[in-house]
């Protein structure tokens, strides 16, 4: 039976157009319009004229294939990556770098004037790398099998399961592409079985490697299937042969089926259950499990923003909700009174709470465990806990809606709001200028160049 054409549309599947790119969606690809009608083309650029096949059409919207560039864009270059338009890890690598920055900054301006409304919000042009390469300290590639049945590592092609074997990512540092490609060669050596997620059967999941950017200590973590890893002791013979520079080697079980990378169980198999990084002046202790930015001299450049946003002098009260491993938490302790750190993982406190005693910080800081929407409030209650500053950097569905009154109702006069996502932001700023404050500017810094995130730092002040 022949499927219907939507008649409602000026175009349908298998049509070929020319068309002009007016535009980039959030995640980087291309839009065309015919008569008004969306395209959404991967790797198109605006200005440029191409010739489009149609994939498929919805009712407001439809997808395309670019079958021929007929105008190129001067913002258009050579993806250096040779798998770039396999793999799923990059979007962007056929923009200039240039072009990748201005297009964040647009991101962002976008959202704070289609979501939040805040057309008169400053947004400053993105700060970019001087290098946007080889930036990327840890790496979590998935691990299967070749049809001659050697393994292969790599990153999953765009909108599949089906991995595309690599034997270099440029984003990453060197010494995580090389540890990935000497673990797979060894696991090879030894027969041990890739992971097949259909049949849930087979060994080794994933390699994830972490690399301390100033010490440039070395962890390792072989991720399997249940607990078992066949020829331990050859494999870390062999990897610590292979790597002298590794500090760490570590085990982690997860025989669920899900796509979550680790299980809830960690060894340390060989050498040191930390390693150890530096961010400015503060040093912090990296577990297997630990939330630690990718891009380390970005980080820096985030973190010193979020401290000029914040404007300590030295008497302030400071709460850090979603503190993670207290990173933010202890650069802000460097110039407040006092920084009270919240986070839902207790593994991450316990680390926060480590790294506190590592800078000699456990006398400016306290750390709870527990959603910030509940402990906040109880801080307040119990030991009369009046914030100067608040700060958030919340996971990428922004801030829970409680702790948004949260904040609204205890009135700091400077908020902090640190985002890896756009689109809540400027929802959750909405919500917060609603609530008495204004937002006086926005800082897009790229955290991850050659993809289509930015992260950004936000400055509100009580009106």
């Amino acid at each position: 039976m022949t499927k219907k054409q939507n008649t409602d549309v000026p175009v349908q599947k298998n049509d070929i157009i020319t068309a002009t790119f007016e535009d980039l969606t959030h995640e980087g690809a291309g839009v065309a319009k015919v008569d008004g009608y969306a395209l959404f083309v991967p790797y198109g650029l605006p200005g440029e004229t191409a010739k489009i096949k149609v994939l498929k059409t919805k009712k407001g919207y439809g997808f395309g294939k670019m079958l021929e560039r007929i105008e190129e864009s001067s913002d258009r270059t050579d993806a250096p990556c040779p798998i770039y338009y396999l793999c799923g890890g990059c979007q962007l690598q056929h923009m200039t770098y240039d072009a990748q920055l201005r297009f964040k900054h647009k991101q962002v301006q976008d959202a704070m004037k289609r979501i939040g409304g805040l057309e008169d919000v400053p947004v400053h042009p993105t700060i970019g790398m001087e290098d946007p390469w080889r930036y990327r300290n840890k790496a979590q590639v998935p691990v299967g099998e070749n049809e001659d049945g050697n393994l292969k590592a790599g990153f999953f092609q765009k909108r599949s399961h089906r991995i595309i074997d690599m034997e270099s990512c440029i984003i990453q540092q060197g010494a995580n592409d090389e540890a990935v490609q000497i673990v797979k060669e060894i696991a090879d050596k030894y027969d041990i079985k890739a992971y097949e997620e259909e049949k849930h059967r087979g060994t080794l999941r994933h390699i994830v490697t972490r690399q301390a950017n100033s010490t440039e200590q070395l962890m390792i973590i072989l991720v399997t299937n249940g607990p078992d890893l066949p020829h331990k002791k050859n494999l870390i013979a062999d990897i610590r042969e292979a790597m002298p520079n590794v500090t760490s080697i570590m085990h982690n079980a997860n025989n669920k089926r899900t796509n979550v990378i680790f299980g809830e169980k960690t060894d340390v198999i060989w050498g040191e259950e930390y390693i150890y990084d530096y961010i400015g002046d503060i040093k912090f202790a990296i577990s297997a499990r630990s939330f630690y930015q990718v891009n380390p001299s970005q980080t820096k450049v985030l973190y010193d923003k979020a401290l000029e946003y914040a404007d300590l002098q030295g008497n302030e009260t400071v709460i850090d909700a979603y503190c993670g491993i207290g990173t933010i938490s202890l650069f802000l302790a460097q110039k407040a009174k006092h920084v009270y750190g919240v986070e839902v993982i207790p593994e991450a406190v316990s680390d926060a709470k480590r790294n506190a005693e590592l800078n000699k910080m456990e006398g400016v800081t306290t750390f709870a465990v527990g959603e910030a929407e509940d402990i906040v409030p109880w801080w307040h209650k119990t030991n009369g806990l009046e914030p100067d500053v608040f700060v958030v950097d919340p996971p990428r569905k922004g801030c829970d809606e409680t702790l948004l009154q949260t904040m609204i109702d205890m009135k700091p006069e400077k908020i902090v709001y640190v985002s890896c996502n756009p689109a809540t932001l400027a929802r959750d700023l909405k919500i917060l200028e609603d609530g008495g404050y204004e937002t006086k500017e926005v800082q897009p810094v790229d955290m991850f160049p050659q993809t289509n995130h930015v992260e950004c730092v936000s400055q509100l002040v009580r009106k």
